[in-house]
């Protein structure tokens, strides 16, 4: 039922069920001789939301990218479901202003096979009203949903969304995760989003992981979570002062590194 990427260094895999969409055990990812992730243990079931959260430099996006399958070099187990279907939306889009092309041509250009999902997809992501539109000319926002009715097309088991929040206002955001929580409702997939603003995680996932350099510190239900002392030493200073936090579960003693011996 689940198919296997083994990294350079091998271990066992990890415990899956019927309900998980991918999981990972022991990930590590190393660019040079810098880690960028080590020894990370995370899964994604189906109908779960599930966000990572952490300083810039901390790993998230690289994590999101192996768990999709976008970047295959790697130590530690990754396995997924047989015939998983992944929606993918990148943090970082840009259109050659060169090349116009509308938003109904860009969503036309998605692999053959994917446009049984069309009126859907347009609909859940409420952008009929855009797609005679340039790609160049779309804000922020227009842009994330075209991206995100793109990648329904294919109506995903496993919708990864880095950082959609990005450069919205406040209003625009909490469309976004009311966005969010109706697709999961819908299709009833497994979402991996990566985030910076916690006060809206909380009412949007199921499931917080907490990187920083490259290590899960700790993760948590939404509802477990207000002040933590040791997260706002740790992450207070990146994450603002009016940041939501999450309780410890640590996955790795103080001081604990990657081991590339």
């Amino acid at each position: 039922m689940f198919g296997l990427t083994v990294g350079r260094r091998a271990s066992a895999g990890p415990a899956v069920d019927d309900d998980t969409l991918v999981a990972a055990q022991r990930l590590t990812v190393t660019r040079g001789q810098q880690p960028v992730l080590c020894n990370v243990d995370v899964a994604v079931k189906a109908g779960q939301v599930v966000t990572l959260v952490g300083p810039n430099g901390s790993g998230k996006s690289t994590l999101v990218q192996v768990l999709t399958g976008l970047i295959r070099d790697h130590q530690g187990q990754v396995r997924r479901r047989d015939g998983l279907r992944v929606g993918y939306v990148p943090q970082h889009f840009r259109i050659d202003r060169n090349l116009p092309i509308t938003a109904r041509r860009f969503m036309k250009l998605a692999p053959r096979g994917r446009h049984g999902n069309w009126d859907s997809a347009v609909a859940d992501a409420g952008v009929a009203h855009l797609l005679e539109r340039p790609m160049q000319g779309l804000s922020g926002g227009e842009l994330r949903r075209v991206l995100l009715a793109r990648a329904l097309l294919s109506r995903p088991h496993l919708l990864a969304l880095d950082e959609p929040a990005a450069g919205l206002d406040q209003r625009g955001q909490g469309e976004l995760y009311r966005l969010i929580r109706h697709i999961r409702e819908r299709y009833g997939c497994g979402v991996l989003v990566v985030s910076h603003d916690l006060n809206l995680v909380m009412a949007a996932t199921d499931q917080v992981l907490c990187l920083s350099e490259g290590h899960i510190l700790c993760r948590g239900a939404p509802e477990s979570v207000r002040a933590h002392p040791e997260y706002l030493a740790l992450f207070g200073s990146h994450l603002g002062p009016e940041t939501a936090v999450f309780p410890h579960a640590h996955d790795h003693e103080p001081g604990e590194h990657c081991s590339h011996g």
